[in-house]
């Protein structure tokens, strides 16, 4: 019984302690599990993606969806990127049941400025970075984006503080922009998923805290210096309503920023085609414009 117990407990801190591991694939190098900072609750990984005979490339930040409650940065979808010549890290960050918002911005900064002063290291260019992610991580890195320099959500984790957490492009998939809007518009469907996730996102219903559900959406926080905005959303979304994208695109056009928003006749929650030929395509070119020289 005695050796069974030691056992399990060697399994145990063998599982906390997870040790960087890099595998080398045809077009790219992934290393996984790297330790950008730690909390109270947990290590902090992201898996960085390099692409094979590209000197300093530019560098994606993904950030995956699941409510703010579940997901993994495992799953990654911008292999054609990597193959095509970006640096790419996949970020995960603490879900909604271990901690509430902020927390979860205080992780993806915390994550950029690691990756700023990691480039040497790693050998990419972190110069400008590129953000992207679906659903609720789309909401997170539209809400990164517009809040470049913003001390309230800045946190103070990790071994960086002194680089910069901006970010110089952003890819929005279908993420929430306004949770003062989000539940009016809807459908009961939709109900029966926002409505516990925010509870447990903000720790209660948005109408109860709107002070932090403001802080928490993007569209309260764009002005005149935010950068260009790439959003894609299927209009027949049944869990985030295309009007969220709407409010946020129209915060752009107000203060005259770059905005483009590409929309998906029948396209729901998700789905192959949100990452086809075309639609890679189109981010690729909106990437290459905004990031590379």
């Amino acid at each position: 019984m005695r050796n069974r117990c030691w056992l399990s407990l060697i399994l145990l801190l063998s599982l906390l302690a997870v040790p960087e591991r890099s595998f080398a694939v045809d077009s790219y190098q992934r290393i996984n599990d790297i330790e950008y900072a730690t909390t109270d609750q947990q290590r902090l990984l992201l898996d960085l993606y390099l692409p094979h005979d590209v000197k300093n490339p530019p560098l994606l930040v993904w950030i995956h969806g699941g409510a703010w409650r579940a997901g993994s940065k495992a799953n990654m979808p911008l292999i054609e990127l990597v193959q095509n010549g970006f640096a790419v890290a996949s970020v995960e960050y603490r879900l909604s049941p271990v901690a509430k918002f902020p927390a979860q911005m205080y992780d993806i900064k915390a994550a950029i400025r690691f990756l700023r002063g990691s480039a040497e290291k790693y050998g990419y260019n972190a110069d400008k970075i590129g953000i992207l992610g679906s659903s609720a991580g789309g909401h997170l890195v539209a809400l990164t984006g517009v809040t470049n320099g913003n001390q309230q959500l800045e946190g103070d984790l990790g071994d960086f503080t002194d680089e910069s957490s901006s970010v110089q492009a952003i890819v929005d998939y279908f993420g929430p922009t306004n949770f003062m809007t989000i539940l009016p518009q809807s459908t009961p469907h939709g109900l029966s998923v926002r409505v516990p996730a925010l509870q447990l996102l903000l720790g209660d219903q948005p109408e109860n805290r709107p002070d932090l559900a403001r802080l928490a959406s993007p569209v309260f926080h764009v002005d005149e210096k935010d950068p260009p905005l790439l959003i894609i959303h299927g209009d027949q979304d049944p869990q985030v309503p295309i009007n969220q994208s709407h409010e946020l695109q129209g915060k752009y056009k107000q203060h005259g920023r770059d905005v483009t928003f590409k929309v998906i006749h029948g396209g729901a929650h998700g789905g192959p085609e949100f990452f086809d030929k075309e639609r890679m395509q189109l981010v690729e070119a909106f990437l290459r414009k905004h990031l590379t020289p």
